[in-house]
């Protein structure tokens, strides 16, 4: 079985190298380290921790720290017998390193030894093939794993690539290398982009539309209309509200007051009456799918949407661009960012992603409110 080298052996060479004094007995501790990425989920590996301590000449004290782990006999033998199918005269040169490499990462990841030995091996011999030294601690840099991935991997899929990719970095992360001052890489993640209101036109459409679906499906549409569009709710609150939840006061103001909205959430002018039905026909169950047993169930309104697919030139029903419509209304209407920022539920410095949408001020309105009232 693959193995690392004795505690006793590793210090007395060592200190021999160092010119030290070993002093008192060799120091083994029993412990585990994390296998895989951390969280309540993270299996662990026994390993044995030596430690030896070592006067120098001029009296200081050095301590010398070494973690063994010993691999089962299967995954060593795959180790030792791995050659890949494609290596080519390369893998003489650089096999017993890439071996080495897997064999002391594999007790740290969770992902399979032949996906270790996989990933190693064609790093590798291109790296080989490309004159980068034979040294693990070059390979596993992230420009190089980066320039591996973009030209050292024509033959593997998207998918396949991206999974090479992480594995090579958790290979990386699970070893320690002599850092030479280099940086994490940036994360990979497009910016985030802020779904486009719908414009009135496509609003009033949407609506025409709900209210000539079948009932059941038209009392949803229409809840669903009134509650983000009319009323700013996200997708995972609008779900929420039950027919008790709705407040119409004397005024015809209406309001939702719900356990779990924390804020002050008022129907706009043009929405109040359809919020009203929509509540009085729920009675004492949810607005928006009332036959349900749950509060919250995977994709509810998403498969909602897809089923309900609006026909001809209509664009999707969407709850988070109807919300999107709300915002820019009430910041196009001019209304205190801070309002309309606790009204959302969101900071102030959010609403700055919705200002692309709103419409700028004609001359005429910027002139009369620059100058104020006498």
């Amino acid at each position: 079985m693959l193995d690392s080298l004795r505690g006793d052996e590793f210090a007395s060479r060592t200190a021999a190298q160092a010119g030290q004094v070993r002093l008192g007995p060799l120091i083994r501790v029993a412990g585990q380290i994390p296998r895989g990425p951390k969280g309540p989920s993270s299996r662990h590996r026994d390993v044995l921790l030596s430690v030896q301590v070592d006067r120098s000449a001029d009296g200081c004290l050095t301590s010398h720290y070494k973690w063994s782990a010993t691999l089962d006999p299967e995954t060593s033998e795959k180790i030792d017998g791995y050659r890949p199918p494609d290596a080519g005269p390369e893998w003489e040169q650089v096999g017993d390193t890439a071996q080495a490499v897997v064999a002391a990462v594999a007790p740290m990841t969770d992902y399979d030894v032949e996906l270790l030995l996989h990933a190693t091996g064609k790093l590798a011999v291109w790296a080989m093939r490309r004159g980068i030294p034979c040294d693990p601690e070059v390979w596993l840099r992230h420009e190089t794993i980066d320039e591996f991935m973009l030209t050292g991997c024509p033959d593997l899929a998207p998918g396949s690539v991206r999974t090479y990719r992480a594995c090579l970095r958790q290979i990386r992360a699970g070893l320690t290398w002599a850092q030479r001052g280099e940086s994490e890489p940036p994360p990979l993640r497009a910016p985030r982009r802020t779904t486009p209101p719908y414009e009135p036109g496509e609003l009033a459409a949407l609506r025409d539309w709900a209210a000539h679906l079948p009932r059941r499906a038209r009392l949803d549409a229409q809840a669903m209309l009134a509650m983000a569009a009319g009323c700013g709710l996200a997708p995972g609150e609008l779900t929420t509200v039950q027919g008790p939840h709705v407040q119409v006061l004397k005024q015809g103001t209406v309001k939702i007051v719900s356990p779990g909205l924390q804020r002050l959430v008022v129907a706009r002018a043009g929405w109040e009456e359809q919020l009203a039905e929509a509540a009085a026909t729920a009675g004492d169950h949810y607005l928006f799918r009332p036959g349900r047993k749950t509060v919250h169930s995977k994709n509810l309104i998403g498969s909602w949407c897809h089923r309900h697919n609006p026909t001809g030139d209509l664009p999707a029903m969407s709850a988070r661009r109807l919300r999107t419509t709300w915002i820019v209304e009430l910041l196009s209407a001019r209304i205190d960012s801070e309002v309309v920022a606790k009204a959302a539920g969101v900071s102030t410095s959010a609403l700055g992603r919705y200002q692309q949408f709103v419409p700028p001020l004609d001359e005429k309105t910027a002139t009369r409110l620059l100058r104020g009232h006498r």
